[in-house]
């Protein structure tokens, strides 16, 4: 990408080598750019571009805990959904390589937290994957289900612990898709979610 080129050019392909098309418009109004056709082999420009699109998708935001012996583990996370509600079940997408993916897996059950807007300081102590598991929930309020369960972050909008009942693979992620087991809230009334938009928490 040229050094001129802002995010829309980032989005439709100027400067990269790669043609945008227009499509007509109503008579006398300029052509409307129709968007960026990505390579068959996508280019790290076109990665980069579908990031910064991608960034328009407001989500909510997320703690997911498991834990595995005698360690706690915990990770920000905004790729999850409800899938279906007969049985309960929701999914997280997790990056194939990273030590989350392989505790959820390992372990067969997780939790995920959905975060208050008053919340933003633990979506940002657990944002990074690789933090020390020593101390890692030493200033996150939370409790637990039973002696041995994964972390509930207290005051969460609402909580779900799940079982893992599939994992597929796709690109370079893990699609976990866990059946609900338990659930419940521990958000004060007329509690608010935390909102991740244009890369920056919405409070």
């Amino acid at each position: 990408m040229s050094a001129e080129a802002g995010p829309a050019n980032a989005l439709t392909g100027a400067g990269s080598g790669i043609p945008r098309h227009s499509v007509g418009g109503p008579a006398g109004s300029p052509p409307r750019d129709a968007g960026r056709v990505l390579a068959e082999v996508p280019t790290s420009a076109d990665e980069d571009a579908y990031k910064t699109a991608s960034t328009h998708a407001a989500k909510g935001v997320a703690v997911l805990t498991a834990r595995q012996g005698r360690w706690d583990h915990a990770v920000t996370v905004t790729d999850f959904l409800s899938v279906s509600y007969d049985p309960p079940t929701m999914l997280v997408s997790l990056y194939e390589l990273s030590r989350m993916a392989d505790v959820v897996v390992d372990t067969g059950r997780f939790t995920l937290n959905l975060l208050t807007d008053r919340q933003g300081s633990v979506a940002d102590r657990l944002g990074w994957g690789g933090a020390p598991l020593v101390g890692l929930l030493d200033q996150v309020p939370f409790f637990r289900r039973e002696p041995h369960g994964p972390a509930l972050i207290e005051g969460a909008l609402a909580w779900f612990e799940l079982r893992v009942t599939d994992v597929h693979p796709v690109a370079t992620h893990r699609l976990v898709v866990g059946r609900v087991v338990a659930m419940g809230s521990d958000a004060p009334a007329g509690a608010r979610p935390l909102v991740r938009w244009r890369s920056e928490y919405r409070r």
